[in-house]
């Protein structure tokens, strides 16, 4: 192998010189290589038609800058880009990388400059490529939301046309007075059959549970025509008038008032006093103590009228032993109620009606008419009962009438005796509560009865 050793100076010194040349002249295809490889944006060409765009979004922007030749060298920036087609080469004494615009194109300058460079090296800036990609990102959204929304419109009828269907179906709804006036059309109806009058009947009754309702009745001359159906010939439709009258009236104070004046009260008691089939007595029972509860004038005029003795001769007649308990109920009720209001008031604030509610309530002597008609011996009867709720309404229905009843009871043997002997079951049974965690059972409340009635009788 020849080496430049051997060389006279002159002639090395040339040979030095072309391998430089040869250098430099390879050095920008390299050069070009590296940087379109380093390059955030690639471009390809497809016969001048067709280009691919990829933008890698985790470089850096800077990165992405693309360098803009001219006719002159250029000193490039490290990681710019270089336009296809450009001049490159190392400058040795600087040792930067410069690169221009071949020979064959003249530099333009402003707007022009820009265009020929953007045409030929089909470079696009990091923004204009997000900016292009975000509108691309919006127009597909837009048009989805668009396809999406069509969807739903299809599956929906239009706003317009479903107010106009409520319209008409608001047009064609009964208010609930226009029911009531209809139904008692219809009861009041000669022509009607029996069985449509009770149809109207059952559901005058639904509606009346509302007080507004119930004091429509009255305008629409309703309670009236219902108070008189307690005389008809046919028992169901006695029973359901009664019925209709024992929900308006309940709770009520405007209807209890209407219908002790159209003379409810004594129908009442005429029903429960006569021999009636059991489901009038019933719904005729459930009338009278919704009529006479937390309404002292009532209960004046029903003891006036001897509905205690209605009473009595309701709980002693045979084949009446299902409405025993419901009758005694009524009776603790009136007591209590009698109880309540002259101990704190059944008001939470009392009023200026408050004193009035007292000399009403003081008028109702029932105790002493209790002791009279024989009910210290008749709610005892009800202990004999296997139905713990009737043993606790007897229970406390014996505790209420204690006072006048006290000496009647202390002379019963069979009482005590009783009472001691279901005191041992609701003891077992009110231990066997506290085994499975319930401390405050039913059968503890029952014992506690019991135990608080023989105290009273010691």
């Amino acid at each position: 192998m020849m080496t430049t050793r051997n060389l006279p100076p002159s002639t090395s010194k040339r040979i030095k010189m072309v391998s430089l040349v040869i250098v430099i002249l390879i050095l920008p295809i390299g050069v070009a290589d590296r940087a379109q490889e380093t390059s955030a944006l690639t471009v390809t060409q497809n016969d001048g038609m067709d280009e691919d765009v990829q933008v890698d979004d985790d470089l850096d922007p800077e990165d992405l800058e693309v360098f803009q030749p001219t006719n002159q060298w250029q000193s490039l920036k490290p990681g710019q880009a270089v336009p296809a087609g450009s001049h490159v080469r190392l400058n040795l004494q600087t040792g930067e990388r410069e690169a221009k615009l071949p020979d064959s194109i003249k530099e333009t300058t402003g707007l022009n400059r820009n265009k020929v460079t953007a045409k030929d090296s089909h470079s696009f800036s990091a923004q204009e490529l997000k900016e292009a990609l975000k509108k691309l990102k919006e127009e597909a959204i837009s048009s989805a939301d668009e396809e999406a929304q069509a969807a739903v419109r299809s599956q929906y009828r239009p706003l317009e046309e479903l107010k106009k269907d409520l319209e008409d179906l608001s047009a064609m709804m009964e208010t609930d007075f226009q029911v009531m006036t209809r139904l008692v059309q219809q009861f009041n109806n000669s022509q009607a059959s029996l069985e449509e009058k009770v149809t109207a009947l059952l559901d005058l009754e639904y509606l009346v549970h509302q007080v507004d309702n119930a004091q429509d009745l009255i305008s629409l001359g309703g309670l009236q025509l219902i108070i008189n159906t307690l005389n008809s010939s046919e028992p169901i439709l006695q029973e359901h008038a009664a019925f209709v009258l024992g929900s308006a009236v309940s709770s009520n104070p405007r209807v209890q008032v209407e219908a002790m004046e159209g003379g409810a009260l004594q129908k009442l008691l005429l029903l429960l006093g006569t021999d009636q089939p059991l489901p009038v007595k019933k719904k005729a029972l459930f009338a009278l103590a919704s009529l006479l509860r937390h309404f002292p004038f009532a209960q004046q005029h029903f003891l006036k009228l001897g509905g205690l003795q209605v009473l009595t001769a309701l709980f002693r007649s045979r084949g009446s032993e299902s409405l025993r308990v419901r009758v005694v109920t009524l009776l603790y009720d009136m007591i209590i109620e009698k109880e309540l209001i002259s101990q704190s008031g059944l008001d939470a604030v009392p009023d200026a009606s408050h004193e009035e509610r007292l000399r009403q309530y003081s008028q109702v002597a029932l105790l002493p008419l209790l002791s009279e008609q024989g009910w210290c011996n008749l709610v005892p009867e009800l202990l004999a009962s296997p139905e713990h709720d009737m043993r606790e309404k007897a229970l406390r229905s014996i505790l209420v009438i204690m006072t006048p009843c006290r000496d009647f009871y202390r002379q019963d043997s069979g009482l005590a005796s009783f009472l001691t002997s279901i005191q041992e079951q609701y003891t077992a049974l009110a231990e066997s509560e506290r085994e499975h965690g319930e401390d405050d059972g039913y059968f503890g409340e029952l014992l506690a009865l019991v135990e608080s009635v023989l105290g009273k009788l010691r």
